[in-house]
């Protein structure tokens, strides 16, 4: 039996019934295991795949038993699902070989009883694969199922964002390319393009940023060894944007006041040329060792990283920073598309509690920056209640601050408004927003 599909078996019960990371799960159990690039593609392909679609698919569960589908055993349950998408949107695998591997995996890890069980249940749907699944004349239950989110998240997105909801929906279930970024500290885009093409990389220009590289194909980047050098770093093209848009300038003072795992950081020291200093800050002391394993690497010498609560009024901060970047905690509603999870561990609760800590924090921010200066304030969300309101908010309590103007040109998936602008996703991009503020007196 191929080995693929017990990792893909451990990593889905990690994730979806013990409230794993994918990417971290995903990442520890690939590099425990000695397969081919082919396998380790399959299986990250089959473990994200199920996670997105894990709604439509226990929808389609729920018709092929008689039990509720939360009593089902756990293990035989995510045998199911990642049969079900294998039979249900993946192409490469014949039917019967999905059903056989779900069979055998049961068997083997489970019990007899549970294999005869997970064989009905995939021959029973393989009968009737197109049967009713939801009500065709409910425009919410179409959305929920055809892109597997749930009811209160669609509704949501239908309430913020009325007809771009669909398209965000659809961005959200994009499967993301790696797109990394050139460090200009080491190289030049033209000599990075041409090193990765002799490398066997199929490489193209980013979207937005040209100075961004996206990789469609290509080896391992942790083992590239243009990154072990530092020449390049992984990071979204939204991300990058925000450093972009700061005015950064050599000699400033700038703090990053939620700076792990470092990416902006980096970026923001690249930018200044290794002049002035960026003091990095972040609440844990494990992220601290992170950003600076980062810096380190890519030749980045001007960052300062220290623990620090950024949600706590810090004095001898006040009139100190030329630039800040706030890059707050979120809901992370704009990352689905790289954690699928969180279409599951988050709800609307979730999305109320974080307000307080993003207006301590933006505020605390304000007080230490110098007349004149830039706060960039983003997040990794589409809820406008964390965005636009949290900028109304502020500027009404800081009449001291004004938006300036950011322009990255006419994109089908950015939103221009009076506080800022929003990224939605898509095939090349993660769903953000950021606002640039500009201190007046």
């Amino acid at each position: 039996m191929n080995n693929t599909r017990k990792i893909v078996l451990d990593v889905l019960n990690k994730v979806l019934s013990h409230d794993g990371f994918s990417n971290i799960v995903l990442n520890k159990a690939l590099k425990g295991e000695e397969i081919s690039s082919k396998d380790k593609g399959l299986v990250t392909e089959i473990v994200y795949g199920t996670i997105k679609y894990k709604y439509s698919i226990d929808i389609i569960i729920s018709k092929f038993v008689k039990t509720k589908i939360n009593k089902i055993d756990k293990r035989v349950l995510n045998v199911l699902r990642m049969s079900i998408y294998q039979i249900r949107y993946l192409d490469k695998i014949p039917d019967f070989a999905a059903v056989n591997e779900a069979v055998n995996i049961t068997k083997k890890y489970i019990s007899l009883k549970s294999s005869k069980f997970v064989n009905a249940v995939l021959r029973n749907y393989l009968r009737n694969p197109n049967i009713a699944f939801y009500n065709k004349d409910n425009s919410v239950e179409k959305l929920c199922f055809n892109y597997s989110f749930e009811p209160w998240m669609v509704k949501f997105f239908l309430k913020q964002y009325k007809n771009k909801a669909e398209e965000i929906l659809k961005g959200l279930n994009e499967n993301p390319s790696i797109t990394i970024r050139v460090n200009r500290l080491k190289t030049s885009h033209k000599e990075l393009w041409n090193e990765l093409e002799k490398l066997d990389y199929n490489i193209e220009e980013g979207y937005i940023l040209k100075d961004a590289i996206r990789i469609k194909k290509g080896h391992s980047i942790e083992n590239n060894p243009l990154f072990v050098r530092g020449e390049f770093t992984v990071q979204d093209e939204s991300a990058m944007l925000v450093s972009e848009c700061m005015d950064i300038k050599e000699n400033l003072v700038i703090f990053d006041m939620c700076s792990a795992p470092g990416g902006k950081t980096t970026h923001m020291g690249e930018l200044l040329k290794n002049t002035g200093t960026i003091y990095a800050f972040d609440l844990h002391e494990s992220k601290i060792k992170l950003i600076n394993e980062n810096a380190k690497r890519l030749g980045v010498e001007n960052i300062n990283a220290s623990v620090l609560d950024a949600s706590s009024y810090h004095d001898d901060f006040v009139n100190k920073a030329d630039r800040i970047l706030v890059d707050a905690p979120c809901s992370g509603l704009g990352i689905i598309r790289k954690k699928p999870e969180i279409k599951w561990n988050k709800n609307i609760k979730d999305l109320k509690e974080l307000s307080d800590i993003q207006k301590n924090i933006l505020q605390n921010a304000s007080l230490y920056l110098k007349k004149e200066g830039i706060l960039l304030y983003s997040t990794c969300t589409l809820n406008k209640d964390e965005n636009e309101k949290s900028i109304i908010q502020f500027l009404k309590n800081n009449p001291n601050f004004k938006v300036e103007p950011i322009e990255f040109g006419e994109f089908p998936n950015l939103i221009y408004s009076p506080y800022g602008v929003t990224i939605l996703p898509n095939e090349y991009m993660d769903g953000f927003f950021m606002c640039k503020l500009k201190k007046t007196r």
